[in-house]
This record gives C-alpha cells, sequence and structure tokens, in this order.
C-alpha cells in the first residue's frame, strides 16, 4: 500500500467513526427515550460501530494481504522472466563475440598470406643480384 492508500483508509475509518458518532447524537435527539431504553440503545449501537470496524479493519487486513501476495508472485515471476531473458542475451553475445573474433583472425591471417604473397612478388621483380637473401 501506497502512503496515499494509508491516508485515504485512514481518512475512511475516520469518517466512519464520525459518522457513527454524529448519526448516534443526532438518533438521541430526536428520538428522545427512557434513561434505560438509552442506555441500551448506546450500548446496542457501540456494539454495532465496534463490530462494523473489526469487520471493515479485517476486510482491508485481508484485501492488503491479498494484494501483498499478488505484487509478491507478480514480482517474482518478472524476475525470473528478466533473469532468462539475461541469459539469453548473454549468450547471444557470447556468440557474436566469437564470430567476430573468428572473422577478424580469418581476415588477418588472408591479409598475412596478401602480403607475403605481394612480398614474394616485389622480391621476384627485383634483379637477383639486388634480391635479399634467404636464411
Amino acid at each position: 500500500m501506497t502512503n496515499e492508500d494509508k491516508g485515504m483508509g485512514k481518512g475512511l475509518l475516520i469518517g466512519l467513526f464520525t459518522g457513527a458518532a454524529v448519526g448516534s447524537v443526532l438518533a438521541l435527539l430526536y428520538a428522545p427515550k427512557s434513561g434505560k431504553d438509552l442506555r441500551k440503545y448506546i450500548k446496542t449501537r457501540s456494539q454495532d460501530i465496534i463490530e462494523d470496524t473489526e469487520e471493515y479493519y479485517s476486510n482491508v487486513k485481508e484485501e492488503a494481504s491479498q494484494l501483498f501476495r499478488d505484487v509478491k508472485k507478480k514480482s517474482e515471476r518478472l524476475f525470473a522472466d528478466t533473469e532468462v531473458k539475461v541469459d539469453a542475451l548473454l549468450e547471444e553475445s557470447e556468440n557474436i563475440l566469437t564470430d567476430a573474433k573468428n572473422q577478424v583472425v580469418s581476415i588477418a591471417h588472408g591479409d598475412k598470406r596478401k602480403i607475403e604473397k605481394e612480398n614474394q612478388h616485389l622480391k621476384n621483380m627485383l634483379p637477383k643480384s639486388e634480391r635479399p637473401q634467404q636464411s
């Protein structure tokens, strides 16, 4: 629950108590009863308000618990899905790097052969007396 939700729940609870208190006072003012009946009525209304409040609290608590369980399950699923995707991306990255390395090595070997071939060609173009001696 966010702080805003907690504040709204608190406000609802305060509103419930305030409404019950105002309703009880108005009922006493507009429907006067004998002292015994009035005490019985106040006791009954107080018990009703307490029961309603306990029921409301129980419902809110259960809904909050269910919400927490749902969020926990979803976050665990999201984490697991993310982990699988990250592992797949890492494997794909490793494959790409291996391919790139192999291509660089292949190009380097090809270039080396071309350079050696061109070097030999240039040596052959020199007069025999000017050619470097091979070891």
